[in-house]
Formats: C-alpha cells, structure tokens, sequence
C-alpha cells in the first residue's frame, strides 16, 4: 500500500483562492487523496513538524480541520536527531529548513511520496532517489496505476 506524507501547504490548498484554475485542480485532487486515506486505500504519515507549523496558522477553522488529519495517519512522526540530521543534507538541495524537515519525516515513516503545492519543493527534490514528490495532480496519475 501507498505511503504518502502531505505538507502543510498542501493541506491548506483547500482554503486557498479557487479563483485559479490550477489551484482549484489541485485542490480537487488533494480532497480526492484524501477520500483515498480515510477509505484506507492510501496510507498517510504525519509529523512534529505539521503541528508545530499548524498551531500558527491564524484561522481556528483551518487549523481544526488540518489537525483532524493526525487522527488517520498509520504513524506520528517525532524529533530525533537523525531526522534533524538528514533535514541538514536535505537543506544542502536548497530547500528551506522546515521543507527539509518535512522531508526528512517523510523519509523516516518510509513514504513512497511526498506531496506538496510548492513548486520549488518539487523542481529541486525532483532527482532525489529516496523519495517522490510530487503535486495533487501529478500524484493521481501515479495512483491510477497503483489502485
């Protein structure tokens, strides 16, 4: 079964501006991963670092709704130096630090992909060996293949 980790913006995706087509598309797509997590087809991880992130959001709603998404993931992952370890040699792509650790959670809850809405994430993790990611929609595709 498929291992996913989701970020932090692509679980807010839902609540941003859906004027946008390709915003509206990925959050069609992030929704219908999720009918696949709660159906038990999908399994989601989640982290330290998407409750940390998550208490600052300043809308109580969205932060209620997002935190739900804890309850379902088959593993909570949690600080350890080899995680803060590897998110320094994930930082060395170039990506930030809290989108390296996010990554370098994915990576201890041995996801298959890491899903995101942030196109920087994606182009520079895109020849990184050890895991996937990927947008919503991009993902689907892989999905359809693996269902």
């Amino acid at each position: 079964m498929l291992k996913i980790y989701l970020d932090n913006c692509c679980f807010n995706r839902p609540f941003d501006d859906q004027s946008q087509i390709r915003i509206r598309l990925e959050t069609e797509a992030k929704l219908y991963i999720q009918e696949k997590i709660v159906k038990g087809e999908i399994q989601l991880v989640w982290s330290y670092v998407l409750d940390y992130e998550n208490v600052f959001n300043p809308y109580e709603e969205r932060r209620r709704v997002i935190e739900r998404w804890r309850a379902l993931a088959v593993r909570d992952i949690s600080e350890s130096r080899e995680i803060l370890s590897q998110a320094k040699a994930i930082q060395n792509l170039g990506l930030k630090s809290k989108d390296a650790l996010h990554l370098a959670c994915a990576l201890s809850g041995s996801c298959d992909f890491f899903l995101s809405t942030d196109d920087t994430i994606i182009r520079k993790m895109a020849g990184f060996e050890r895991i996937k990611a990927l947008d919503p929609i991009n993902f689907l595709e892989v999905l359809e293949v693996s269902l």
